[in-house]
């Protein structure tokens, strides 16, 4: 019985600024909040960083103390609400550090696929007449609309919307013999 009213003594120290009865307390107590922290959170490093934590914020808990409940229940509560939130904290780390991992997937493999429709279009387009490739170069590659292209291959803009036809329909037709794989490179 005269261990709680030492501790409840120094709890009251404490909260009115008495450093040696803060580091009695510290003494008593550090290794029961320790044990509380480390039974929820099963890991010794994170209990221990846990731990110094309460200890080292504990100073501006102290004035919230009203001595209506044990040293040892308060103090149980806060350490196991800190390991309570340590948990959350780690659990939305792991989350958003998944999230981070798929959104990186997906863009490797969207990167790897516009790779693939890439070397696929050029290759289709490689089968084209050079007056196409010409053109689709201009108005896709340098991303010329028909009348500046028109004036870059000294021919009619009509021409120039001919040829755009006529591309797209060659480039269809060779996707189909390619079982669709080019439909996305087209569209």
């Amino acid at each position: 019985m005269k261990q709680k009213d030492d501790s409840e003594a120094l709890m009251t120290r404490a909260a009115l600024g008495d450093a040696s009865a803060f580091r009695e307390l510290l003494g008593r107590h550090y290794d029961r909040v320790f044990r509380v922290v480390y039974s929820v959170v099963r890991n010794q490093s994170d209990a221990e960083d846990i731990t110094q934590e309460i200890w080292a914020s504990l100073p501006g808990k102290l004035k919230h103390w009203r001595g209506e409940a044990k040293v040892t229940s308060w103090l149980h509560r806060i350490a196991v609400n800190a390991a309570k939130d340590a948990l959350r904290k780690s659990a939305t780390r792991a989350r958003t550090t998944a999230g981070y991992a798929e959104v990186e997937a997906l863009s490797r493999g969207e990167a790897a696929d516009m790779t693939s429709r890439l070397s696929w279009l050029q290759t289709a387009l490689g089968t084209l007449s050079e007056d196409l490739r010409a053109t689709a170069a201009l108005t896709l590659g340098e991303e010329m609309n028909f009348a500046e292209a028109a004036e870059v291959l000294g021919v009619a803009e009509g021409t120039i919307a001919w040829r755009m036809s006529e591309i797209r329909r060659r480039l269809k037709t060779i996707a189909s013999k390619d079982n669709g794989l080019g439909e996305e490179a087209i569209a």
